[in-house]
């Protein structure tokens, strides 16, 4: 229940999102609103995330378990949504858009919840690996729906959410430690940054019509989340030698929605921002359900 008390309490900012569209209208610019987010709050977001505390070098192998895994789905998925999907647009959402999960507005409050603070150093570490996949792979790929290869290779560098990361990490291994105040103005704008982020995600569910779901790249999507990573997962957990708490933190991490991430770069990059909208609502929708075995799936493991 707490779980699920979690859950509904990070989506009233979705509604809020959604009531604002649909009493202003027009006057709501969702343009300005995902260049305000990506390139000033997330970089605030990103150094109170990554100077929290020191980085342990023990404390390394989930997040390199996460992002293998994430890379071994990577390569599966590449040549199937090349197969499946002829529109450059939907074939980029196909390949990406399930590997970007909501590990940080979600995946931390949730392991929270089930593990207690013992966990936030994994989650933590996870969502800056996360960081990383979204700011390459992410960029990468979203830009492939209108730009080349070239011209998505220079959209990562471009971003300054990945310049701000490396200079956390840096000031983070040479043991800097944010005054009080200091790190008071960063978390003011890591919440700012992570409400303005669901607040976004209501206004682009915001007049969605059935007409406009495209139910083959959606099942892809929602099967590639739900079915496909949870059982490259399982192998890989069954065979890794670690405490099992850690491995049920790494588990929820990997099945966890779809990030609003995807939106901001969709719109960033006019790769069909509204359907992305519509993948990441319904794994949203579909994860409540998930909540409720989430305890059962984590006792497998």
């Amino acid at each position: 229940m707490q779980t699920l008390f979690s859950i509904i309490g990070i989506y009233l900012f979705i509604a809020v999102g959604f009531g604002a569209k649909w009493s202003f209208k027009e006057k709501i610019d969702d343009r300005t609103i995902t260049l305000l987010s990506v390139y000033f709050l997330q970089i605030f977001l990103t150094f109170w995330g990554l100077l929290k505390r020191p980085i342990d070098t023990e404390l390394l192998f989930a997040p390199s378990l996460y992002l293998g895994i994430s890379l071994l789905a990577l390569l599966l998925m590449i040549p199937l949504s090349a197969m499946l999907f002829h529109n450059p647009k939907e074939r980029s959402i196909a390949t990406v858009a399930a590997l970007i999960g909501n590990t940080g507005n979600l995946g931390i409050p949730l392991g929270i919840a089930l593990f207690g603070e013992m966990s936030i150093p994994y989650t933590t570490l996870i969502n800056l690996v996360n960081v990383f996949v979204v700011y390459t792979l992410g960029v990468f790929y979203y830009s492939r729906g209108e730009f080349s290869v070239r011209g998505s290779l220079i959209n990562i560098l471009k971003l300054p959410v990945l310049w701000a990361a490396m200079v956390a990490i840096a000031l983070n291994l040479i043991g800097y430690v944010p005054s009080p105040a200091v790190d008071k103005t960063l978390m003011m704008g890591a919440y700012a940054s992570m409400t303005m982020q669901l607040v976004l995600f209501g206004i682009y569910l915001y007049g969605i019509t059935l007409g406009e779901i495209n139910l083959r790249l959606t099942a892809w999507v929602n099967g590639t989340k739900f079915i496909l990573i949870p059982l490259i997962a399982f192998a890989v957990l069954h065979y890794v030698d670690m405490d099992p708490i850690v491995k049920g933190i790494l588990f929820l991490e990997l099945i966890v929605p779809l990030a609003v991430a995807n939106v901001n770069l969709a719109s960033l990059y006019n790769c069909s921002p509204r359907t992305v909208t519509v993948q990441v609502f319904v794994t949203s929708f579909l994860f409540l359900g998930i909540a409720f075995i989430l305890p059962t799936l984590l006792q497998r493991l």
